[in-house]
């Protein structure tokens, strides 16, 4: 089942500058989707027209030069034929210390994530992240999963399941299921932080599209 990207269906996000840090940059992920772009044989304006946005968009995406919503990168990769969980990082050590895992780009505005589960755990997958006051997901969008369970370590976490809101506290955690459409945001002045778990984990795929020519 392709993941479904609802509330930002038809719709280009702001092409915002990367920032300093890693929360708004496509560093790692966005090369990688230009190379199975290119792998595919299929033009920016092919990928871009499916995936809702412009072609300048894209172009920017790919070279880390623009922050992409959850919904916005899911899409891409639909485009491109390729699962997100197939362009992550993955912890290689068998204890992760203190949180950090390996750096993750899933998308979302004012974030930085870690994926903390390895490559070969396909049961369950936990990732860890920290969001600035604003920050958050940027949309609506559902996974190729079963059930999603989140744990507030600090801070506040608005999120939108199915339509309805979700207000968590530092300690709150909550469970649904990775098919509905849901958002989240962090609606505090400080950080928040969030220990999601996926299960079973996102599957790790590539498919060969055949180009529109």
């Amino acid at each position: 089942m392709p993941a479904h990207t609802g509330a930002e269906s038809g719709a280009e996000p702001a092409a915002t500058p990367a920032a300093k840090d890693t929360s708004s940059r496509m560093s790692r992920v966005g090369p990688r989707l230009r190379e199975l772009r290119l792998a595919q044989g299929l033009t920016l304006v092919q990928v871009a027209g499916a995936a809702g946005v412009t072609k300048g968009f894209l172009s920017l995406a790919e070279r880390g030069k623009a922050s992409v919503s959850v919904p916005t990168l899911l899409r891409i990769c639909d485009a491109v034929g390729t699962s997100i969980a197939a362009l992550f990082d993955y912890p290689d050590q068998d204890v992760v210390r203190s949180g950090i895992g390996a750096p993750l780009e899933m998308g979302g505005i004012g974030i930085e994530e870690f994926l903390l589960t390895p490559a070969e755990e396909t049961h369950v997958q936990v990732m860890r992240t920290v969001l600035s006051p604003g920050g958050g997901s940027g949309g609506a969008y559902a996974l190729e999963a079963e059930t999603v369970f989140a744990y507030l370590v600090r801070g506040s976490l608005e999120l939108t399941v199915d339509g309805a809101v979700r207000h968590l506290g530092a300690g709150d955690s909550t469970t649904f299921s990775a098919r509905l459409e849901h958002g989240w945001t962090n609606p505090g002045e400080i950080e928040a932080e969030v220990l999601w778990s996926i299960a079973p984990a996102l599957p790790r795929h590539v498919t060969k599209l055949r180009p529109n020519r």
